[in-house]
């Protein structure tokens, strides 16, 4: 398998001509026909790439979900195709997106590994290895790899978020007059938001059982006598969630564990729970805030419905962003590619460095090279290259008064 860093090597096939050239690195020629491409760089957006590799996954991608819809036969490929055509443009946006929020320095970090806690609670796992295990069986991918588009999706979000949604802005009265128009799309549903802590039982030994119980109710003890839970959940937990003071998430009924669900859904905002048997260890769960079932007052849902009428009036605006991105991005694409995208005037033309001419390709053209620069040093710094034959005043000179030499009783010496 190819790594990264030797796929961006690909895109540079001068460096492996190169090569070629070196002692003890051969090359035949009769093997040529042997070389197999295993992946090509399609594009190139400010140091990142976008490969046919990725672009067929995101086909197949959109040919699952188009089958999910019930589509078949000629509907299904012209559907597809016409999905698909957006691909690489879609590919380019998110990359200059990401690449953009990096330069606001948006940090999504916590996001991150709060996403990452859910899952390892859903797991059961408390061991790493064994949740990244579960990962790749249930993903087909790596952790880090899941982390860094998670990553990057928020990335994208957030800067739309700010640089798009912020400059949109919905009068009042239109606010107003749609949420009593859509009234029943505002009853909301009983949630609760919870922290935890977890003290991992390790192999669930009954020594580790054991030691482990005894911890986690010395720990609740502690958040019941109004200790702060994060500061408890950043010392102790060995969840995921520590990092993020064990905040775990807003939950409707049935998003939870029964057990669980049946004993924090009924409590009030600050209710500490007793440690709580999970497969993984004893979890001790604060409520941090609930929400009561019924119609949502307008305040409650403003800004939602702000999102939702600003929808329409974003996607101009967007795509007007992502054009200036492109404008000054360093922008590359092969032929045979399209970016649906592209913005007016952009150069985007494919440079390949292996077919790039040399400066110099005659041994004539070298060797003047190579007086021309033999004759450069032999040229005096300043020079115009005309001689000046004027009379020229001899250097004045200061003469030196030397002290005359003494003999040890300070009498002269004799010459």
């Amino acid at each position: 398998m190819f790594t990264k860093s030797l796929i961006r090597k690909l895109a540079f096939p001068a460096v492996f001509a190169a090569l070629v050239s070196l002692p003890g690195v051969v090359m035949a020629a009769d093997r040529t026909n042997d070389i197999k491409v295993i992946e090509e760089i399609v594009a190139k957006v400010n140091g990142q790439i976008i490969t046919r590799g990725e672009l067929t996954s995101t086909r197949a991608l959109i040919e699952a979900e188009a089958k999910k819809q019930g589509m078949t036969g000629t509907a299904l490929e012209e559907g597809v195709n016409k999905v698909f055509a957006d691909a690489l443009r879609d590919q380019i946006d998110q990359l200059l997106l990401v690449q953009k929020g990096k330069d606001m320095n948006i940090n999504v970090d916590a996001d991150v590994n709060r996403w990452v806690a859910d899952m390892q609670r859903t797991s059961g796992m408390a061991e790493t290895d064994k949740f990244h295990a579960w990962v790749r069986e249930q993903s087909g991918e790596a952790i880090e790899d899941l982390k860094l588009k998670y990553k990057n999706s928020l990335l994208t979000r957030r800067v739309v978020g700010e640089e798009v949604y912020r400059n949109v802005t919905i009068p009042k009265p239109e606010l107003q007059k749609y949420y009593e128009d859509h009234k029943a799309e505002f009853v909301r549903q009983e949630t609760v938001t919870v922290r935890e802590i977890m003290i991992s039982t390790g192999d669930n030994s009954p020594a580790k059982v054991t030691a482990a119980e005894k911890k986690a109710k010395e720990i609740a003890d502690r958040a019941k006598k109004n200790e702060k839970f994060a500061d408890l959940a950043r010392q102790y937990s060995d969840a995921e969630t520590a990092k993020e003071d064990g905040m775990l998430g807003t939950f409707t009924k049935g998003q939870l564990n029964e057990a669980i669900e049946k004993i924090v859904f009924p409590q009030k905002k600050g209710y500490v729970t007793e440690p709580i048997r999970v497969a993984a260890g004893f979890e001790i769960l604060r409520v941090e805030d609930r929400t009561v079932e019924g119609q949502a007052a307008f305040e409650e849902v403003q800004t939602e419905i702000s999102n939702r009428l600003a929808e329409p009036r974003v996607q101009p605006k967007l795509r007007e962003l992502l054009t200036g991105l492109r404008q000054t991005a360093f922008l590359q694409i092969k032929p045979g590619y399209v970016d649906s995208g592209a913005a007016p005037g952009k150069d985007t033309t494919w440079k390949d460095p292996a077919q790039l001419k040399p400066q110099t390709t005659t041994k004539e053209a070298v060797a003047n090279q190579r007086r021309f620069k033999k004759f450069l040093k032999v040229v005096p710094y300043g020079r115009t290259g005309v001689k000046d034959y004027s009379d020229v005043a001899p250097p004045t000179v200061t003469p030196v008064q030397q002290n005359p030499v003494q003999n040890a009783d300070s009498s002269p010496t004799s010459k």
